[in-house]
């Protein structure tokens, strides 16, 4: 099922996720006891049951069950893998339901787990100072990468998939390749003054570092793997990391995203203005994260 969704297309990132929820999936069957060939609607009920009350490590969810999101993304690949086994003749009906909008007179139909969209946590300029005083002790490596994770609101995938030639520092944009994003459209994104001082800076110390000015932009300097292209984990434990100096728990690779676009919103740009340009950051947005002065 899994090469399926490759040779489709989809992207790695996501192909793991799928992969990740339906091992989660086919554990529950077997703690039930029961074949997946022949899993009906109890089953999944029951999978989704032990997602609920499981505890969640993930500040501020500690011990209230994985987040919606999370088992909205396990529904969606467990049902693409009971969709693959009925269109391959191993079964005959598909245990995860759909839900259903009630449009062109339809009736709704609610999926087996009520959807929640919650507002993502924005920090308040006095938690924000406290973030970028954690940032301005990390090394150029960190500071680079906080800057671009605001600058251009990039996930935590497109970010560590940057590479030197993405960049222009002269006119400041970065081409994001197609390949590298999760809407797989190619598109570019603006960096601003302090981000390109830090970027530089960062060149020179990464050819001291790794012998090369192509390539992946953020390498690993750990001995197991060094040189290697830094991965998402590494930065979502740097993120962890600066949210504990700064106390700061809600804060993750996805709030730089999320901060940036509320910045332009309240810029008053219109949602289609943020959607196809987003602007250089002001000056002093981030002065903290400088690169020292040499002489």
């Amino acid at each position: 099922m899994l090469q399926f969704t490759a040779n489709i297309g989809r992207a790695p990132n996501t192909i793991d996720a799928y992969g990740r929820a339906v091992e989660d999936h086919l554990r529950s069957c077997a703690a039930e006891e029961t074949d997946p060939l022949l899993a009906r609607a109890n089953t999944v009920a029951a999978w989704i049951r032990d997602m609920l009350d499981r505890p969640s490590k993930t500040p501020p969810r500690a011990g209230t069950g994985l987040a919606n999101a999370t088992i909205q993304q396990g529904l969606v690949a467990v049902r693409s893998f009971y969709e693959y086994l009925v269109e391959d003749g191993l079964r005959e009906q598909n245990p995860v339901r759909r839900g259903q909008a009630g449009r062109g007179g339809r009736r709704p139909r609610q999926g087996l787990v009520r959807h929640i969209e919650q507002a993502p946590w924005i920090p308040n300029d006095d938690v924000w100072q406290r973030i970028l005083a954690a940032c301005a002790t990390e090394s150029l490596h960190n500071r680079l990468m906080v800057t671009l994770a605001y600058d251009g609101a990039l996930p935590r995938e497109e970010l560590v998939q940057l590479n030197v030639e993405d960049f222009e520092p002269a006119h400041r944009p970065i081409h994001l390749r197609a390949e590298t994003t999760k809407s797989q459209r190619a598109r570019e994104v603006a960096f601003g003054a302090t981000s390109s001082q830090l970027f530089l800076a960062y060149l020179r110390e990464r050819r001291t570092l790794f012998g090369r000015i192509d390539g992946p932009l953020f390498g690993s300097t750990s001995n197991r793997n060094y040189g290697a292209p830094l991965g998402p984990s590494s930065w979502s434990k740097t993120v962890e990391g600066i949210a504990r100096r700064a106390a700061a728990a809600q804060l993750s690779t996805h709030t730089f995203l999320h901060l940036r676009l509320t910045d332009l919103a309240r810029a008053d740009w219109t949602i289609d203005q943020i959607a196809q340009k987003r602007r250089p950051p002001r000056s002093g947005d981030h002065d903290a994260l400088h690169p020292p002065v040499r002489p």
